[in-house]
């Protein structure tokens, strides 16, 4: 079913010249992978967020930026045969090394698909939680990004992002910026914690208003540097 979806989640989308440009700083792509899966275990990463997030057993998920896939194999045995994961990630060389892990690992709840910097290409009104974990510092058109991922959410469900609170230069974003960018397409911050063991952080953000035509989109600017 997750496949038939995937196949057809083709809504039009918006030229990418109506949406604003970043106004700020955006990250570069250094690596496919955060940190070392056993230094993440070791500090419990996965179920700090994933018990935040209330991820639970039927849950279609979508993990994107998925690189490594970190999450992904370990958000597939959670939601269990009923439940579904979606890993995305933009690098062709990644998706695909993911996707041999993926079918080495036995995972036959979880689909591997290539998306595109400002479009995640994710089937439209399908997921209960959306996972953002050490990647928006990264997206290049947010505003773009985030118009498109929030069509991928169910009513109900939830935009998940785990980053860094310090410049986006140095690979974090300040969690003000981070709500303010959400809340330009509609996503408004329904819960906020710091994580243990660093600056990291978990943000969960809901649908609360309509979708704005990428034209009405009003940009944050760039974020406050610290003197």
């Amino acid at each position: 079913m997750l496949a038939t979806l995937l196949g057809a989640c083709g809504a039009q989308p918006a030229p990418r010249s109506t949406f604003p440009d970043a106004g700020r700083d955006v990250a570069p792509i250094v690596s496919d992978a955060f940190s070392t899966e056993d230094v993440r275990d070791r500090v419990g990463e996965f179920e700090e967020v994933v018990a935040r997030a209330g991820v639970r057993p039927g849950m279609w998920v979508a993990d994107i930026g998925a690189g490594e896939g970190y999450y992904t194999v370990r958000l597939a045995p959670l939601v269990g045969e009923d439940g579904r994961v979606l890993a995305q990630d933009i690098v062709p060389e990644t998706r695909d090394r993911l996707a041999q892990r993926v079918q080495r690992e036995g995972l036959d709840n979880v689909a591997v698909r290539l998306g595109e910097p400002a479009d995640p290409k994710l089937p439209p009104a399908s997921f209960d939680r959306i996972f953002l974990v050490h990647m928006y510092h990264e997206v290049t058109d947010p505003y773009a990004f985030l118009w498109h991922l929030r069509a991928g959410l169910k009513p109900d469900g939830e935009v998940i992002v785990v980053d860094a609170d310090r410049p986006i230069k140095r690979h974090g974003i300040p969690p003000a910026q981070l709500k303010c960018e959400l809340a330009a397409v509609g996503l408004t911050l329904d819960r906020f914690s710091r994580l243990p063991g660093g600056d990291a952080y978990f943000a969960a953000f809901r649908l609360t208003g309509p979708r704005p035509e990428p034209g009405a989109i009003k940009p944050c600017g760039s974020p406050a540097q610290p003197n």
